[in-house]
């Protein structure tokens, strides 16, 4: 499209991030590829937007929107890719920074819709002294994901270090998204990019992953019953049911996706119990379920592992304070 640059657009929606936006624009601008960093502030109640601006290089890439009210990262991301003029787009979360050279790798590979890297996982200890250094090389390989396998990868295993695939932050090719009518679901404010990833598979993209690093997230230590609110899990479960309705979706897929769903449900009713037992006692939360005993026994089950948790303050399977890990590879 005529009205299209060249170029890389970097999307920061960012609620209270003070304390790290300034970096994460900062390593976006550092970028060449980079024509557009649009940082959208979701009505903090902070400095975040002044942090930003701080961050400008002079280069007139960087522009700082505002909501007047809280609406979310989905609405606040599709708010800055119809603000944008870029013809590729990629998400960087307020918290999180870009390797130096990471879009030129990636636009060094061939056939691809989206491609995502591999990230680095800091604890938040010792992000603010990071050196890159520290990153371990992976091969500059790449490889295709479909449907299945992506789903697959975001499907929790016993024994295994957390490391779902919906945290990719891909480069988008925009014309792909509109093509197909995709966006972020603005009813979410949890599992939104493992939706959109799921809609543009569905849809046909090629999406290409490579082991190399180049993007760094950190990491906080918090709780499996506290991380989510009981409305954005149900949104997420409704969500999957609109997957499951695409015309079209093969067998398998569907399958796949059903099962993810059941881990969606199961965390809903986790967070639900805890919500009814605070509101009204553990006698009532258990009556409430029992007529689901099958149910109302996961519950158990996760509460007791939710309390040795927080009682050996470890947060699920991640490994020791200052040591990073990588989402594959």
């Amino acid at each position: 499209m005529s009205d299209r640059q060249q170029g890389v657009c970097v999307i920061v929606a960012a609620y209270n991030g003070e304390r790290t936006i300034a970096r994460a624009v900062a390593s976006a601008l550092r970028e060449p590829e980079v024509r557009e960093v649009i940082v959208v502030d979701d009505a903090s109640t902070d400095a975040t937007p002044a942090r930003a601006a701080e961050a400008d290089d002079g280069s007139g890439r960087l522009a700082i929107l505002r909501h007047d009210r809280n609406r979310g990262p989905s609405v606040a991301r599709n708010f800055a890719l119809r603000s944008s003029s870029a013809d590729l787009v990629a998400v960087l979360d307020a918290d999180d920074f870009i390797v130096p050279g990471r879009f030129a790798r990636l636009l060094a590979m061939p056939d691809w819709d989206m491609i995502a890297d591999n990230i680095a996982f800091v604890p938040e200890s010792r992000a603010a002294g990071f050196a890159f250094a520290d990153l371990r090389d992976f091969p500059a390989n790449g490889r295709l994901i479909g449907l299945p396998a992506f789903v697959a990868g975001n499907i929790p295993r016993r024994g295994v270090m957390r490391g779902e695939l919906g945290f990719l932050k891909p480069l988008m090719r925009r014309d792909f998204l509109v093509r197909n009518g995709l966006g972020y679901d603005e009813a979410l404010r949890l599992g939104e990019d493992f939706i959109l990833y799921c809609q543009a598979l569905a849809a046909g993209a090629r999406f290409r992953l490579t082991d190399l690093c180049g993007y760094v997230a950190v990491e906080r230590a918090h709780s499996l019953s506290g991380r989510h609110r009981t409305a954005d899990l149900a949104a997420l479960a409704v969500a999957h049911e609109r997957l499951l309705g695409l015309p079209g979706l093969p067998a398998g897929d569907r399958a796949l996706v059903e099962r993810h769903l059941g881990h969606v449900r199961r965390k809903l009713h986790h967070r639900d119990f805890l919500d009814r037992k605070h509101s009204g006692g553990l006698p009532r939360a258990v009556s409430d379920y029992a007529r689901r005993p099958a149910t109302l026994w996961r519950i158990a089950q996760d509460v007791a592992r939710d309390k040795l948790r927080r009682r050996s303050d470890i947060d699920g399977a991640m490994e020791p304070e200052g040591a990073l890990r990588y989402l594959f590879g």
